[in-house]
């Protein structure tokens, strides 16, 4: 459970104090949460104790976390999240997750939707967004919808579809599968 000097085992031990805490649970609750003693415990989370993975196991289900939650190394030393322009398809986009699979990104939407069906696409998966502010025209098949600021929508990804903004600029939280992601996030990589 060491790695570089130890760093990954005094996060882990970190972070399994800070949830007993947040949780507001004493030592003697989560012991008996995942089946320790308390000075066990106590001893894990100041290091005077190596952490068995038996133990970690039954600590992160207490605690209602996964092991890779508790032993995935800290990358937040920056926080800030930059916008990526790209001025061609008219949209700017924050990439608010940094977790494979699905990604959430708030984007800015410029350009009207595309005219005719040459600028639809259709992928697996389904995608959903909301507005935040302006208005959005959702291209889905051969319907033209207009999503209004706090209004949201789904839709399954293999009807071709397509969206811009209407009467201005639009702004939208969405949420991409791995599919979406390589169609409307791509230039964002």
């Amino acid at each position: 459970m060491t790695q570089e000097g130890g760093d990954i085992d005094a996060l882990v031990r970190k972070r399994i104090r800070g949830l007993r805490t947040a949780m507001g649970w004493s030592l003697d609750e989560l012991a008996t949460r995942c089946h320790l003693s308390p000075s066990t415990l106590s001893r894990i989370e100041t290091g005077h104790r190596r952490i068995g993975l038996d133990q970690l196991t039954s600590i992160a289900r207490a605690l209602g976390a996964t092991l890779d939650q508790l032993v995935e190394s800290a990358t937040d030393d920056d926080v800030v999240i930059r916008p990526r322009h790209d001025a061609a398809r008219g949209l700017t986009i924050w990439r608010l997750g940094r977790e494979p699979g699905a990604t959430v990104a708030k984007m800015r939407v410029t350009k009207p939707a595309p005219t005719g069906g040459a600028g639809l696409r259709a992928h697996p998966g389904k995608e959903w967004f909301t507005v935040l502010s302006g208005t959005l025209v959702l291209l889905l098949g051969d319907r033209r919808i207009l999503v209004e600021a706090g209004q949201a929508a789904e839709f399954s990804t293999m009807i071709p579809h397509a969206m811009g903004a209407h009467g201005g600029p639009a702004e939208i939280l969405g949420i991409f599968d791995h599919d979406g992601q390589r169609t409307h996030l791509r230039s964002a990589h």
